[in-house]
């Protein structure tokens, strides 16, 4: 048995045996490969049950395994970019994945708010709204076009001051926290002008993102519509047969 307690002082338990066991999948393991059973980590590396759903999950979370419902955990292929549905930003994504994100903006402006917008935010369409376009990437590598919507009157004077590479730092700048959101995932082309930009063929097979995020007060903080090229990202979510149904969370309207 490999004991990781011997961890460096202060280390979790969970982040001792999450390196141990990247360095067991860098090693030499390869894409698909099965990673040993929860029962089979506990034995060999002497740690709780919870400890080792943790390190699954935080490997998970970082892109470098992917976990089948009743099946086990897999090493993730390193080629695509593998995302949960916890709510994080692209940036935060592609640090995990020991990639540099990059952000290139196309579009920054402020604009009235039309139905479906004002309806996504709980605004009145006329409303004004903060309308952000940029080209997200990896490594220097085009991997998504991201179109968003903010409510202006949260966040006063953005247009001027530019967002940077993570929106959710500008947002935290204004005292905004996101923490849930609605998501909706729908498989999609790539228009010509959309194949320039993420420098794949026209009409290539994507993902069409629709997001709306809501901070701690139930607020509309984000209205996200993002497409992601398909040859390099996928979603991995779990599920669960006789999961509890998720409580309705409120709706407040922004005056």
């Amino acid at each position: 048995m490999t004991d990781v307690t011997t961890a460096p002082r202060g280390e979790p338990k969970y982040e001792a045996l999450r390196r141990q066991l990247l360095a067991d999948i860098t090693a030499g393991m390869q894409p698909h490969d099965a990673l040993p059973t929860e029962r089979e980590l506990m034995a060999r590396y002497g740690v709780s049950r919870m400890t080792v759903r943790e390190s699954l999950s935080r490997l998970a979370d970082e892109g470098r395994i992917y976990r089948v419902q009743g099946s086990g955990s897999y090493v993730a292929d390193p080629g695509t970019i593998r995302k949960s549905l916890a709510l994080t930003s692209f940036s935060e994504d592609i640090t995990a994945r020991r990639m540099t994100p990059g952000a290139r903006l196309l579009h920054l402006d402020r604009a009235d708010a039309d139905v479906a917008v004002a309806r996504d935010l709980a605004l009145s369409p006329g409303d004004p709204v903060v309308r952000i376009v940029r080209l997200r990437t990896a490594d220097g590598e085009p991997m998504c076009l991201e179109r968003v919507w903010l409510p202006e009157l949260l966040v006063p004077g953005l247009v001027d001051a530019g967002v940077g590479q993570s929106l959710y730092d500008a947002l935290a700048g204004y005292g905004l926290d996101p923490q849930h959101a609605d998501q909706t995932i729908r498989a999609t082309v790539v228009t010509p002008e959309e194949a320039l930009l993420l420098d794949v063929p026209a009409h290539s097979p994507a993902l069409h993102v629709s997001r709306i995020t809501y901070d701690s007060l139930g607020r509309a903080v984000e209205r996200g519509h993002s497409v992601y090229r398909a040859d390099r990202y996928d979603f991995h979510l779990s599920v669960s047969r006789r999961g509890r149904p998720r409580p309705a969370r409120p709706r407040v309207k922004l005056t």
